[in-house]
């Protein structure tokens, strides 16, 4: 068992990628992993006339892919602990 994380592991565990303008300042992403769990990440500009969706996505997936390292990062610590 590998006691590590990578990025290319994270990747690979998205099945999904959503992205939505809720408001004319809010962007959200949404990330279906494997077994059917949803992550979401968002972003917000502070003047609607300074959007642009390339960002917006960008920061709201970077934002739910962090999500994701947090939870299997947990779940890599949780099967490390009962190895030990």
């Amino acid at each position: 068992m590998k006691n590590y994380l990578t990025k290319e592991y994270l990747e690979s565990l998205v099945v999904k990628t959503e992205y939505h303008r809720l408001t004319q300042s809010l962007t959200v992403c949404v990330l279906t992993l494997k077994n059917g769990f949803e992550v979401l990440g968002q972003s917000a500009v502070a003047d609607p006339n300074n959007y642009n969706q390339e960002i917006g996505e960008n920061i709201a997936y970077e934002d739910a892919f962090g999500k994701i390292w947090q939870l299997e990062g947990y779940f890599l610590k949780t099967k490390i602990s009962k190895n030990q």
